[in-house]
């Protein structure tokens, strides 16, 4: 037991506070003053969830550091692409991309490119280099459970090699958040409380030796705290097995199975087409992200996706999916760098090969899992995000009946502005951090990808509803092409998920065609 745990006495209730059951918690309690002590050591730091990206990228021209070849792996990823190179010690430089000439006004507008590329998207003036998505969450926050003072310069974790074997070994390692503050409240004291709290839950659960998914999924629908998310998102999309003697086995068989596919594929004539579609899209993932510029990040991006295409020829590869494996690259990625490194500009080239091949294997997979449950988004016809098109406009129908007929006298068809919503999940409307956290509600819900998104997606246009009533059809597709969600925080996103889950609470029953 902490001493805050020790020392707890009545605190008032957060709006906005939730906990592992979905609601407001009900056991309010403060730190005592033994806390108010503690944390005054940390007067001097403040932490804030920021993304300085001060390099306006846009476009697919840059140069990359290299990856690095570690000749000790059973099977080197650097050789399956001819762009691979050993990495550097020195500091790594930000990568570089050349900047798109944006002449288009916006007034001229024309609303027939469906592609939902970010090429696309800068020809047509729909996002220009000021627009380019630069979130910051201004809000004070904790630094869950950090592993200070075991990372070298570089900020890659000291002990990864234990890592790697099972990410478990992670935990025993991890201690209790810290509050930087540059001045105490009671406020923020309380939410240290919880915090501790809700990080000590977590990690209860995750170190039996049988995890109980259930009580996962009934925590994590709330968010789950940053380091213990890579293992988490693995037990619940049911790539790591619950029991713990089993993990270590598991991992090894399938990161080897994924090597044994990238040497076997990469070592025959590949498949112009898709190949290419690849190669061009891997460039305009997240650009405005240095970690998505960097080479090493975009071979092994390149891999992954080509397996996955040429093992799943009646989809092959469909433009968005390079979008859904990136939130499972970059968390897979935080569990080995250090909690005081930034992952959005961190050079995964400075990581030993067989943390790369880890990492790269563990996205694989996983992005495996999630598109099982939303295959039908990807072949031919794409009936599947059809069915969620509708699905939606069927809920406006019955939510905002007022909204839904203004779409329609301006004729707005929900398939213009929602079937990018569908095939890249929201990815290209709200931040990497706000889709990560969102993931978190998603993966603990039976069907989150398939069903609870198209409640997701209708609280999000629900969300603009007066605005979009006064506006004409032009003002609404430019307004849904770059919706007002850059400033948005983890409080947005857990107001959105909440909506969702009353909308589909009630409409759930009624609307069978979602599962049809």
């Amino acid at each position: 037991m902490t001493c805050v745990e020790k020392g707890q006495v009545p605190k008032h209730q957060n709006e906005f506070t939730f906990d592992e059951g979905g609601g407001r918690p009900q056991g309010h309690h403060s730190a005592p003053s033994f806390l108010r002590t503690l944390s005054s050591a940390f007067k001097e730091k403040k932490s804030v969830v920021a993304v300085n990206d001060q390099v306006k990228m846009v476009g697919a021209a840059f140069s990359h550091l290299g990856m690095s070849n570690d000749s000790s792996s059973t099977v080197s990823l650097s050789s399956t692409t001819k762009k691979s190179s050993k990495s550097k010690k020195k500091e790594p430089k930000s990568p570089k991309r050349k900047d798109s000439n944006i002449s288009t006004p916006r007034e001229s507008i024309q609303y027939t490119d469906l592609d939902d590329d970010w090429d696309a998207d800068v020809e047509n003036g729909l996002k220009t280099v000021d627009s380019a998505p630069r979130f910051m969450e201004n809000k004070m926050t904790f630094d869950y459970p950090t592993i200070k003072g075991m990372s070298d310069g570089s900020g890659v974790k000291n002990h990864v090699d234990g890592i790697v074997k099972d990410p478990a070994n992670s935990l025993y390692t991890m201690h209790e958040p810290n509050l930087r503050l540059e001045k105490e409240s009671t406020k923020e004291l309380e939410e240290l409380n919880a915090a501790i709290s809700r990080f000590n839950r977590f990690k209860t659960v995750l170190q039996e030796p049988n995890v109980d998914l259930e009580k996962l999924r009934k925590m994590a629908w709330n968010g789950i705290p940053d380091e213990l998310r890579p293992i988490s998102w693995q037990l619940l999309v049911g790539y790591l097995p619950t029991n713990s003697d089993r993990r270590v086995s598991q991992l090894q068989r399938k990161r080897q199975e994924y090597l044994n596919g990238i040497k076997e594929e990469f070592g025959r004539e590949k498949e112009a087409q898709t190949w290419h579609q690849i190669e061009i899209d891997i460039p305009r993932t997240n650009p405005h992200i240095k970690l998505y510029g960097y080479e090493t990040t975009q071979r092994s991006l390149e891999r992954l996706l080509y397996l996955w295409s040429v093992r799943h020829p009646a989809s092959g590869y469909v433009q968005g999916i390079n979008d859904l494996a990136t939130p499972f690259f970059q968390t897979f990625l935080s569990a080995y760098i250090g909690a005081d490194t930034d992952v959005l500009t961190f050079d995964p080239g400075t990581l030993p090969t067989d943390v790369i091949e880890a990492i790269e294997a563990d996205t694989f997979w996983c992005l495996t899992k999630l598109l099982e449950g939303i295959q039908d988004n990807y072949i031919h016809a794409q009936p599947g995000i059809i069915r969620q098109v509708n699905g939606l406009k069927d809920l406006i129908n019955r939510i905002d009946a007022d909204l839904y007929t203004h779409l329609e006298n301006e004729n707005v068809e929900f398939i213009q502005f929602s079937f990018r919503w569908m095939n890249c999940l929201l990815m290209r409307e709200i931040s990497i951090q706000s889709t990560i956290r969102m993931w978190d509600t998603y993966l603990s819900e039976t069907n989150g990808f398939s069903e609870f998104h198209v409640y997701v997606c209708a609280a999000f246009l629900v969300k603009w509803s007066e605005k979009l009533k006064q506006m004409d059809f032009q003002e609404i597709m430019m307004f849904l092409q770059d919706p007002p969600t850059k400033q948005w925080t983890e409080k947005d996103i857990e107001l959105l998920l909440s909506e969702a889950f009353i909308w589909q609470s009630l409409y759930k029953n009624a609307s069978a065609h979602l599962r049809s």
